[in-house]
């Protein structure tokens, strides 16, 4: 009769093998996305475009960032940065740049209303009715993008079917051990996720916070940014409400980056449930589904529960395999991460310090944000 640690051992192998073969979708759809161009790879259409950031506070890398936004080769754009208060470090940074690129039209736009919990989407609508042009473009304040990178995301808009383009991105870790754990787990797992996703439901249904390029016309038929003034993820909420009105949201061939601070454990852990939280707020079928993820670890608990089963140690390597090749499908190839190769061998404990979050995620529904706590619920905040 099987012991209780069979059990466990088994059903841990069992979660190792499922994990590995999601590995093995995570590789696939990597090489789908790396070798396939949609067809209006080839368009030359760019329109005139505003970009839209909201600021608070200097992040890490920021001047390199906004630079990166100056240096686009596009025929007519303009970035617009919305500040709650004008005396804002961020909005100094903007105003050397105004003298550094006169040729480029850089706007701060005073956003001194407060019209929900998501303070920057609070700022992004009092900063779009101020935008020159019909389509726009949101993306984060650390976000450093290519020259060519504006080029590539509005030329999908050649398909009249798209509401709104989004983007991979990659990330920038600082010299902590938790902003590395961070970078690997986006470079790793996350946009792996993402491309399953799209390839699984034959499209993107939501859009990622590095890049959102719509229209003032589509946003209108979603009730515009004031809808989204309490939604926390606002990012993947946006590119839902484009989705159910019937548009598509294409995932442009272009990768970004975004810089991550030197967290300390207790910052890196309330990014990391802010998101889990989030993510299990909105799909929660697909949340629980993200336990065959953490394959590594179960393949490891599976040996510890039964050492000298050889079907354990089976898994495991299985699972070893597939994982690893998944991060380098990804986070090498597609994304081109520099630091990738550096940190593969932290991929174990990010994948145990992962499972952890995604348990404790289920105890509780608030989070912290620019240490503000609130509750979530339906994907609205409220301040606790």
């Amino acid at each position: 009769m099987p012991t209780t640690l069979g059990v466990f051992a088994a059903a841990c192998a069992i979660l190792a093998l499922a994990g590995a073969a999601y590995y093995a979708l995570c590789v696939w759809a990597g090489l789908r996305f790396f070798v396939s161009k949609p067809p209006e790879a080839t368009s030359s259409l760019a329109p005139p475009v505003s970009i839209m950031k909201s600021l608070k506070g200097v992040d890490p890398h920021m001047d390199a960032a906004f630079r990166s936004h100056c240096l686009l080769e596009y025929p007519e754009y303009e970035v617009l940065f919305g500040v709650a208060d004008l005396n804002d470090p961020a909005a100094a940074l903007v105003q050397d740049l105004q003298q550094e690129f006169p040729q480029v039209r850089l706007r701060v736009v005073h956003c001194p209303e407060v019209l929900g919990s998501n303070g920057k989407i609070s700022n992004l609508a009092q900063v779009a009715p101020q935008a020159r042009y019909e389509h726009v473009l949101i993306n984060d304040s650390d976000i450093v993008v290519e020259p060519d990178f504006l080029r590539r995301v509005m030329r999908c808009f050649a398909d009249s079917r798209v509401g709104v383009v989004t983007t991979l991105y990659r990330g920038v870790a600082g010299r902590s051990l938790w902003s590395k754990l961070e970078a690997l787990g986006i470079d790793t797992d996350f946009m792996g996720g993402v491309l399953v996703a799209r390839a699984m439901e034959r499209g993107l249904r939501f859009a990622l916070g590095a890049t959102m390029a719509t229209s003032k016309s589509v946003l209108a038929k979603i009730g515009g940014l004031e809808s989204l003034v309490d939604v926390l993820g606002d990012d993947y909420e946006l590119g839902a409400r484009v989705a159910a009105a019937g548009y598509e949201v294409a995932l442009a061939d272009v990768v970004v980056e975004t810089a991550l601070p030197n967290y300390s454990f207790r910052d890196f852990w309330q990014h990391q449930m802010r998101w889990a939280r989030n993510i299990k707020d909105r799909r929660i079928a697909q949340y629980f589904g993200l336990a065959v993820t953490f394959a590594l670890p179960w393949g490891v608990l599976g040996v510890i529960a039964a050492p000298r089963a050889w079907w354990t140690w089976a898994a495991l390597g299985v699972v070893a395999l597939t994982r690893w090749a998944a991060a380098i499908a990804i986070g090498i190839r597609v994304l081109r991460g520099r630091q990738v190769v550096s940190d593969l061998w932290l991929i174990p404990a990010r994948d145990f310090v992962a499972l952890c979050v995604w348990i404790a995620s289920f105890f509780g529904n608030t989070v912290v944000w620019r240490e503000e706590r609130f509750r979530l619920r339906d994907g609205k905040l409220t301040r606790a």
